[in-house]
């Protein structure tokens, strides 16, 4: 369906202003035709200045007031007649009836949902309490955070993620007519895509793992690829929410860990993989230096060694360098041979 701007309504104060006069000839015109009640058109003048207090009420119902950044869809007898979209006091047929399917959705998200969307006022008289439900659609960009989910990424370990999606209505018509509930609608195609994108990455760097559907493996991941991965959610959520008339502005993960019945041996493994790559380090520049060592020596002609002694020198050094714990001198005083 598609958005009808109504933008030349913008006469709510003159409507005031004829209400408010015509209320006042329907009261003079009661009193005066009580006052004067055996003249002819008499009856006349107090049934009309009656029936106007009675119904006058009514074209009241037409004043609508439209803010800044918000919009008013209106039907008149089942049938789309526009949207109030720019900021005003407008008067239209106070038979038309302001639409909104998703006024008392409650999403963990910004906006107008906790705010506007549902208000209570007491009645006295009983106790009791009455919902004015706040029709208008907020055109302002709003952030919706979805509750984590436990996805199960490309390898099959369980993640949890959650991320926030920043969003707006652009089409009143299609958000309110063509879905049920809108907010609903983004809320599940969220999740959908947020599963959809996470199941293609690990959660780190893999082996022989295609996350582009080039054929070839790559290096993304959900930890290190986080930008790439959260436009690929954006992109997502765009092509299914484009039909109810949101744009999906930003999206970002806000959490990500893995699930905690794997976390402590996941966390193991990424320690023992740190001491792997820490002990690789050590291990090459030991070498290194034992190179350098023996070309310095050799160089100078500080001494001649064999091979055996050589070998013995090299053990030396590597248990010197690479050992944990800080190496005890010993003095040899006697010969090297």
């Amino acid at each position: 369906m598609s958005e009808i701007i109504l933008s030349k309504r913008k006469n709510g104060l003159a409507a005031v202003f004829v209400i408010i006069v015509l209320y006042l000839l329907g009261i003079a015109a009661t009193i005066w035709g009580a006052v004067i009640m055996d003249a002819t058109n008499s009856w006349l003048l107090f049934a009309v200045g009656m029936i106007w207090i009675c119904i006058g009420w009514i074209p009241v119902l037409g004043l609508k007031l439209v803010g800044p950044q918000e919009a008013l869809v209106l039907t008149l007898f089942g049938n789309y007649i526009g949207t109030l979209k720019d900021a005003g006091f407008y008067y239209v047929n106070p038979f038309c009836v302001a639409v909104n399917p998703a006024a008392k959705t409650k999403l963990s998200q910004s906006g107008d949902v906790n705010a506007e969307g549902v208000k209570r006022i007491a009645i006295n008289t009983n106790g009791q309490s009455v919902e004015i439900v706040n029709k208008k659609i907020s055109l302002k960009a709003m952030t919706l955070n979805n509750a984590r989910q436990k996805i199960n990424d490309c390898l099959g370990n369980p993640v949890e993620i959650g991320i926030a999606v920043i969003w707006r209505v652009t089409d009143t018509a299609k958000a309110v007519f063509d879905v049920d509930n809108y907010k609903e609608y983004l809320s599940l195609q969220c999740d959908s895509a947020v599963r959809n994108i996470v199941r293609i990455y690990p959660y780190d760097v893999a082996p022989n793992v295609d996350t582009t559907g080039d054929g070839q493996a790559d290096e993304g991941s959900l930890r290190g690829s986080s930008e790439v991965v959260a436009q690929r959610i954006r992109d997502e959520i765009q092509s299914k929410v484009a039909a109810a008339g949101i744009e999906i502005m930003e999206a970002r993960i806000t959490y990500l860990a893995y699930a905690p019945e794997i976390a402590a041996v996941m966390l193991q493994r990424q320690q023992a993989s740190a001491i792997i790559d820490a002990r690789k380090m050590i291990v090459d520049g030991a070498v290194g230096m034992v190179e350098m060592a023996l070309e310095r020596l050799s160089e100078n002609n500080v001494v001649t060694l064999d091979e055996e002694r050589k070998a013995a020198m090299v053990s030396n050094l590597l248990v010197v360098l690479c050992g944990n714990r800080d190496a005890q001198p010993v003095v040899n005083s006697g010969s090297l041979y």
